[in-house]
């Protein structure tokens, strides 16, 4: 099995393929790739992917199964998860959320 795991990134128009370390925090590879999870406001409060704050949302495909509390309901109700809970195992494609004033997503068109 192989150590890192392809990973497409989707942002707006612009899509990426990165290699993620198997077992890394879907979170932490985004943002040291520089791509944007967080929101205006919470990109400097937020709760340090503890899964507290439900701001690092994204959507996913294929869903993963989640590992959180917070992320089970999300599952549930058809939210976007939380990329902090997430773990890489197996290749997946991203989709990044515009987001305004703490964590709130708004739709591309406004």
């Amino acid at each position: 099995m192989s150590e890192t795991v392809s990973v497409t990134v989707v942002d707006g128009d612009d899509e990426q393929t990165i290699e993620v370390a198997r077992g890394r925090k879907l979170r932490d590879a985004l943002l040291e790739r520089d791509f944007e999870v967080y929101g205006t406001v919470s990109k400097h409060a937020n709760c340090g992917g503890r899964g507290l704050c439900a701001t690092c949302t994204v959507n996913i495909d294929p869903t993963v199964a989640p590992e959180h509390w917070h992320d089970a309901a999300a599952v549930q109700f058809g939210y976007p998860r939380l990329s902090c809970q997430i773990t890489v195992e197996e290749p997946l494609t991203v989709r990044l959320l515009d987001k305004h004033v703490w964590g709130q997503v708004f739709p591309r068109h406004l």
